[in-house]
């Protein structure tokens, strides 16, 4: 078991700063490396961990610290480097406090870009860089699960919500006064559940370890038939059976198997696996050590994203208890050979880890690069190489639920093809944004009236994020069921005040962000459809631009190397169909054609060389 260091590096008393060295003059204590790398065996599979570790003890990560853990694991520098410089939460340039604001639509819509301007204006800074100083920078980052209560940031990786004008004006206060985070006012980090409607998964409380003695009774073939017929499916957007992923890999000859829960939940508007977490975390890790006596696994991960850092301390005592009442660790519940422990893993602000091969990658290591598949599945070949199962951080807590309560209550709810419940993240244009849990087979109208949105008022619902469906008024009868309306579980609600341009804007730019950059196709791809949409955004468009915008969505679709290129441009497809008057009012063709390269400013420099070397 490994023993976790503090991602967060203690903050400095006030009055005792320094202006910070560049990160290439910062000493290196190999003692103090040798340290951080043994509290993770030496492993190389650590080593998104350990970098974790490493930048706590030097506020960056200094190029010197990566020779050394290039060393220490077995890596070449340039692999260390490349994973530092992979994931968005990991610098090279020390600051004393790093402030990010979530660049979510909806946070935009709820002033974001206002609040953070003041910010920058009151530091001194520009956006992205360090102070001269060192001691802060301001930067934006993609959705960080908040929009039910932003606008909202990170400090230093801690959740600050609600953000308003006078909470910016008082944090420059304490960014200058140097003031430890320790000392901010406690009512910033608040991060509230936001619960507003409950059925079967969150409405009756759990008894930790029931989930667990049910399968003891059944026996794992038992437990196996009895969410077979529960026909649970999983809740990450591919809807896969659960009893089926879990019996092939069962049946995977292997002589050691994994369980790992994905809760990298990066898709914008989301937020029900952090409340999940928050909340009912008993239910979580009771459905992942259930799959781990199914399988046959003995260690289990839980892949917490980056931005939901705030809940370490809490999961990892969660885990403690569990251990201490027999329900995790050996022998659990007095069962000789049912062997089971759980690690967290912390992400660093990757979306493209939320996809469960590129998520093993960082598991492993390494940066999250999707795997190429088929095959093999992680089912037969996952993480060191060895069959695993990943799902879903809802989809182990309605497995742990449905073994208590019996699966003829779950599929009395729901459609034929979608049984049971589903949890919905709403936020946007409503009055009672937060979570939603409806049983499958609910029409788009009905939540909206549910969340206090009057249908009538609202231009887009936006179903999965970025990545999913954009709805308009004449589908707001449609069902949310597999056989319909398929979802992760966002809905982003806008009414007809926005101007769907920016929030077409904000999803194309949140891609070209988050593109891994392995394949071509969504690497370029996705920039050039960022500045088409920007071109036709400021009036300079022209119907050959919404033309070459239809085909590069086509062939981005098509051609990436994963789901996050396959899904990119679903907004661009749903738009031009559904809203083409957003487009279509902003197109330039009956004025003159203004070019936007000026041919003789970029050469007059060079004039001015050529003349001068003539005179010469």
């Amino acid at each position: 078991m490994v023993s976790p260091i503090s991602i967060h590096a203690p903050p400095p008393e006030a009055g005792c700063f320094k202006p910070v060295r560049r990160s290439d003059e910062l000493p290196i204590d190999s003692s103090r490396l040798e340290a951080i790398v043994a509290a993770y065996s030496n492993s190389p599979h650590y080593l998104v961990q350990i970098l974790h570790a490493v930048q706590a003890a030097y506020q960056c990560i200094p190029p010197a610290a990566q020779v050394y853990l290039a060393d220490a694991l077995g890596f070449t520098p340039a692999q260390v480097q490349g994973v530092v410089s992979f994931y968005g939460f990991f610098y090279e340039t020390p600051r004393q406090y790093q402030v990010l604001f979530a660049d979510n639509i909806i946070e935009h819509f709820q002033g974001k870009a206002v609040l953070m301007q003041h910010l920058l204006d009151r530091l001194g800074v520009k956006v992205g860089e360090v102070r001269a100083d060192g001691r802060v920078c301001v930067d934006n980052t993609a959705c960080i699960g908040m929009s039910d209560q932003g606008p909202a940031a990170l400090v230093n990786g801690l959740v600050v919500t609600r953000l308003t004008a006078a909470r910016i004006e008082q944090m420059a206060d304490l960014i200058e006064a140097q003031t430890p985070l320790s000392a901010w006012p406690a009512d910033w980090f608040t991060v509230e559940s936001t619960i507003q409607q409950r059925h079967f998964l969150l409405s009756t409380p759990f008894e930790p370890g029931s989930a667990l003695r049910v399968m003891q009774q059944k026996g794992a073939d038992g437990t196996l038939g009895e969410l077979a017929q529960a026909a649970i499916r999983g809740c990450g957007g591919a809807g896969f059976r659960l009893d089926s992923k879990w019996t092939i890999c069962r049946n995977t000859p292997a002589d050691t198997r994994y369980v790992v829960c994905n809760a990298d939940e990066g898709e914008p508007g989301t937020f029900k696996d952090r409340v999940l977490l928050q909340e009912y975390a008993d239910l979580v890790f009771e459905g992942m050590t259930v799959c781990a006596g199914v399988i046959g696994a003995r260690q289990g991960f839980l892949y917490l994203r980056g931005e939901y850092a705030y809940l370490l301390d809490a999961l990892r005592a969660k885990l403690a208890q569990r251990r201490a009442a027999g329900l995790l660790g050996t022998a659990i519940l007095g069962q000789a050979g049912f062997d089971f422990e759980i690690e967290i893993h912390l992400g660093a602000g990757a979306y493209i880890c939320g996809a469960e091969t590129a998520l093993i990658e960082s598991l492993e290591g390494h940066r999250g690069v999707p795997r190429k598949r088929p095959p093999p599945f992680p089912v037969n070949v996952g993480y060191l190489g060895k069959p695993t199962v990943v799902n879903n951080v809802e989809t182990l807590a309605l497995a742990a639920k449905a073994l208590v309560v019996g699966s003829e209550r779950f599929i009395a709810l729901g459609t034929a093809q979608s049984r049971g419940t589903k949890l919905l993240s709403i936020s946007g244009d409503c009055s009672r944004p937060g979570i939603y849990e409806f049983p499958y087979g609910v029409s788009i109208r009905t939540v909206l009236e549910a969340c206090g949105a009057d249908p009538t008022t609202v231009q887009l619902v936006q179903n999965a994020g970025p990545a999913g469906l954009s709805l308009s008024p004449a589908e707001f009868d449609r069902l949310i069921c597999y056989e319909d309306v398929n979802t992760t579980g966002a809905l982003m609600i806008f009414n007809h005040q926005r101007p769907l341009i920016e929030v077409t804007q904000n999803f194309a730019d949140f891609f070209v962000h988050e593109s891994c950059g392995f394949c071509t196709p969504c690497r370029v791809g996705t920039s050039l459809v960022s500045r088409l949409v920007s071109k036709i955004r400021h009036g300079q468009g022209s119907t050959a631009d919404l033309e070459e915008l239809r085909m590069l969505s086509a062939l981005i679709k098509t051609t990436s190397h994963c789901g996050l290129g396959m899904t990119a441009t679903n907004h661009i497809q749903d738009s031009l169909k559904k809203f083409p008057a957003v487009f279509q009012t902003r197109l330039h063709e009956e004025r003159p054609l203004h070019p936007c390269f000026d041919l003789d400013a970029a050469l007059s420099e060079a004039q001015q060389l050529r003349t001068h070397a003539s005179s010469c």
